[in-house]
């Protein structure tokens, strides 16, 4: 991914209470029914096993999904060069939501670690599928 473009689907987080909300018009969903966007993350969250801050790469995968496979990755992302490593990859637990114009995270406060904050879903722009993540995701 071209710096130009990455810098284009840099997203800025906003807290807002226990919930973390993305706003962004960049992401995308492929004729293979895969869906990313890249989300920078300004505060510790914690995704599976991983605790994370910075830019990520946020991908679901909706053939996956149909065959049981972890639907779900989440990969560091290094300016300039794109991503580089994956922190998560899950089966997510889909449930029907309100429809959204933009990249959301809804997150609760980390009260295991005492900082941050634990990833509990996601959403991407122009979908009404809110994507859960289970407790046990997987890490790497």
């Amino acid at each position: 991914m071209r710096a130009g473009t990455l810098l284009g689907v840099i997203l800025v987080v906003a807290g807002l209470g226990s919930e973390t909300v993305v706003a962004s018009d960049h992401d995308h969903r492929t004729r293979t029914g895969r869906q990313w966007a890249v989300v920078n993350l300004t505060q510790p969250t914690l995704i599976g096993s991983t605790i994370v801050q910075g830019p990520v790469l946020f991908t679901h995968d909706a053939a996956k999904m149909a065959r049981g496979e972890p639907c779900t990755s989440v990969r560091l992302m290094e300016p300039g060069r794109g991503p580089i490593e994956e922190i998560a990859s899950f089966h997510c637990m889909p449930r029907r939501g309100k429809m959204t114009d933009h990249f959301t995270l809804t997150t609760r406060p980390n009260l295991r670690d005492g900082f941050g904050c634990v990833l509990i879903d996601y959403q991407f722009a122009g979908d009404a599928e809110i994507h859960g993540v289970p407790a046990t995701a997987e890490g790497h």
